[in-house]
């Protein structure tokens, strides 16, 4: 059956107790502390000291640790600028630990200078709640960032430089790999080309380096908004995907809304039954939720009421998909 887990602080924390009594069983860790250059390996985020104190910290506190959601800085390698061996060696440096201590996920992404980009993180929402949108009108204006136009077809080439790099690390450390989608799934931004955009260019990527430890991570709210078919996407890319993030839209790629999970675009029951059809017994965690009466939005996305809503309402069809 797939597990329900949260992203959660990796030192213990009320959304610790709201999350254990709302029966999620799983955690998705982020890094105990932050990078700064200059810093000794030993002290490195992702170091094999500080990984084994989130691992203990998470389960005593009840949960089971399989996924990590967190990178060393990745610009360089994107870029396939000076220093992009130092900073491939650093993911090869986390992926060994993970191996070492039985973490069985790594989500990285591809998406080069600006991760998950939004125009509007106050957009009003169901009764109120506020949700994030993205308008690309407001942005075809903006201006380049300091590494001025990047093209996909750069990117094709430093992905397979990394992905040959990688693979053979995780293979041998028996860590999968999860590529998260480009977020929003378009192309350039701001000069900068993105290619984790579509069904088609997955497809491509799990033909760049064709190992079992090379897949996925189905980010439902960038799928859906990749194809019409995400029940059957999920059935195409079958045993290669990872990990889930169970989030929904409303749009289009140049301009959507996220949604609470019962009301936007996607087939969520469709979706859970090509889960199990697969025989997915992963992780996947509620993403990208509405901040809802009560909570601050001072972490857009990531409210805590918003969060326990999304748990409920996903144990409610997991419940009902897997129960014969």
């Amino acid at each position: 059956m797939i597990q329900i887990a949260e992203v959660l602080p990796t030192e213990p924390a009320p959304l610790w107790r709201l999350a254990k009594q709302c029966g999620v069983t799983h955690v998705v860790g982020v890094f105990p502390v932050p990078f700064e250059e200059g810093m000794h390996r030993d002290q490195m985020p992702w170091s094999y000291s500080n990984l084994l104190r989130m691992k203990t910290a998470y389960e005593n506190g009840g949960f089971q640790f399989t996924t990590i959601e967190a990178r060393p800085p990745p610009t360089r390698a994107k870029l396939g600028l000076d220093g992009r061996d130092e900073e491939i060696d650093w993911a090869c440096d986390l992926i060994r630990n993970m191996g070492a201590l039985g973490i069985a996920v790594w989500c990285h992404e591809w998406m080069p200078v600006l991760n998950w980009t939004r125009t509007s993180t106050t957009t009003p929402g169901r009764g109120g709640a506020l949700v994030t949108g993205y308008d690309h009108e407001l942005m075809r204006n903006a201006p380049r960032t300091e590494y001025g136009e990047i093209t996909e077809e750069q990117l094709w080439d430093n992905l397979k430089y990394y992905l040959d790099k990688v693979v053979p690390v995780a293979e041998e450390a028996g860590v999968l790999l999860a590529m998260h989608p480009d977020d929003p799934p378009l192309s350039p931004i701001r000069g900068l080309g993105r290619i984790m955009r579509s069904v088609e260019n997955f497809q491509k990527l799990l033909e760049l380096y064709d190992s079992p430890n090379n897949g996925i991570c189905l980010c439902q709210g960038n799928f859906t908004l990749m194809t019409d078919e995400l029940p059957q996407a999920i059935r195409e890319f079958g045993e290669r995907i990872y990990f889930v993030h169970f989030r929904d839209v409303d749009g289009t790629p140049e301009k959507f809304v996220e949604t609470f999970h019962d009301e936007g675009k996607t087939d969520m029951v469709a979706c859970m039954e090509a889960y199990r059809e697969i025989g997915f017994d992963g992780v996947l965690r509620p993403d990208h939720v509405p901040t809802m009466e009560g909570d601050q939005n001072n972490s857009p996305g990531y409210s805590s009421v918003g969060r326990l809503y999304a748990i409920g309402y996903i144990r409610g069809i997991r419940d009902s998909v897997y129960r014969n």
